[in-house]
């Protein structure tokens, strides 16, 4: 069997918070020559229900794909699903129940910033906002700057959106995990070295939390990751051989709403690249 040199696993579209509708996505992908990617859109699979729709013969080969924002007592985790079954019942539960949380916070987020700052935003604009099929903060960033109360994103964000106090519900790793299980998908954990906000886990922190991960059904982390050294994707690769787990490589491109590349892994500069992902190809090519 041939394996695809380039590989993508992790990046979003119009569904959640990036700026490429899928079928602008699959475009570009065509164009990248990479061989082999996913969908992974926040608590969300319409996306990947898109895609499905418009893959023809010679495309690349596809990996639906679903990412979770998970927090319990020990912090906050994003779990990626790939190769669920996208009619199965329990996926989408896990979906809904994502789904619902991150409407409340969207909610929460638009009367706090018109509220405590008196930003006056048309009810349009709001309306539209909260239509969008996942809205988050970098959508309400985007609407700020477009009425001129911030001169970035970022900073609408960090300035602004960030102070709002919001009911602290989450989704528990473990529900995303069995969810994936139930749905015949690989449960891997995104980015693992990145915390909340500047935090790095590192170390006995690092091997505590995949243990407990592990525990609940994990089956992979992603070794590769565009803001990865190579010595973080060295420490991955060795968590990952200590407890056996599958590896995978992302990007975590979301458009023009990241300065990060489609493609941008770190795989291809790597020694040992996409060599360390053969056990999970395998699975789906």
């Amino acid at each position: 069997m041939t394996y695809p040199k380039h590989i993508d696993l992790h990046m979003h579209s119009t569904i959640s918070d990036g700026t490429d509708t899928p079928v602008e996505l699959l475009g570009k992908i065509r164009d990248a020559g990479i061989g082999l990617w996913s969908l992974t859109d926040h608590d969300d699979t319409l996306g990947c229900r898109f895609v499905s729709h418009h893959l023809v013969e010679g495309d690349p080969a596809f990996i639906p794909g679903v990412e979770f924002s998970c927090k319990d007592e020990e912090g906050k985790y994003h779990i990626i699903g790939y190769g669920y079954d996208i009619e199965s019942p329990e996926i989408n539960n896990v979906v809904n129940i994502g789904h619902t949380m991150r409407m409340e916070k969207a909610k929460a987020r638009v009367e706090f910033v018109v509220k405590e700052f008196g930003f006056e935003l048309p009810q349009e604009e709001i309306n539209r906002f909260l239509n969008l099929p996942n809205p988050g903060k970098p959508h309400l960033g985007n609407l700020l700057v477009k009425y001129g109360y911030c001169d970035s994103k970022e900073k609408a964000i960090n300035e602004y959106i960030d102070k709002a106090k919001i009911k602290d519900r989450f989704l528990r790793p473990e529900t995303a995990i069995e969810g994936i299980l139930r749905a015949g998908g690989i449960p891997v954990l995104a980015h693992p070295i990145y915390g909340s906000g500047d935090q790095l886990i590192l170390g006995e922190e690092m091997d505590d939390r995949l243990r407990r991960l592990v525990g609940f059904g994990l089956k992979g982390v992603e070794g590769f990751y565009s803001g990865f050294t190579f010595k973080m994707n060295d420490m991955m690769l060795a968590h990952a051989d200590k407890y056996d787990l599958y590896v995978t490589a992302g990007s975590d491109y979301h458009g023009t709403n990241k300065m990060i590349e489609l493609g941008d892994t770190g795989l291809d500069d790597a020694s040992e690249g996409p060599a360390r992902l053969l056990k999970f190809m395998e699975m789906f090519l």
